[in-house]
Parts: structure tokens; sequence; C-alpha cells
């Protein structure tokens, strides 16, 4: 599973995803079996969306692990 998504789509959550926006993928194998995805939003929050709304990245280490600082500055 890839840990980064892009997303390509936003109709009817223009408030919780931006459009060509990365997010972070949690895992969750029971979200993956039915074609959704768990992501952190622009809440902070960790939802549920249908797959098809993003596309994977590929982030080298540094872009990683400046993602990664900020999830923990903003907790």
């Amino acid at each position: 599973m890839n840990n980064y998504v892009m997303c390509i789509d936003n109709e009817g959550y223009a408030a919780s995803l931006d459009l060509r926006k990365v997010y972070r993928v949690l895992p969750d194998a029971d979200a993956e079996a039915h074609g959704m995805i768990r992501i952190i939003d622009n809440s902070g929050e960790d939802y549920l969306f249908e797959a098809d709304r993003f596309l994977p990245v590929s982030l080298s280490g540094i872009a990683t692990e400046a993602f990664d600082a900020l999830e923990v500055a903003a907790s």
C-alpha cells in the first residue's frame, strides 16, 4: 500500500479535500476491500473516501520526513 495519495476529485467534499493536495493514507484492509481508502483529511481526522478520488504518489525520504514533521507539529 502507498502511504500518500493526491486528491483528483473532491466533488461533494470541498471542505474536507483539496484538489491536487497530498494526503497521508492509513492502513485499513476492510476499507480497501470495499474500494475505499482511509486518509487524514483537512480536519486532521481520518475518514473513509472512495479510492478512485485519489492517485498514489511516491515521495522521497526528505518529503516523507517533512510530512511526518508537519503531522507532529499539528498534534
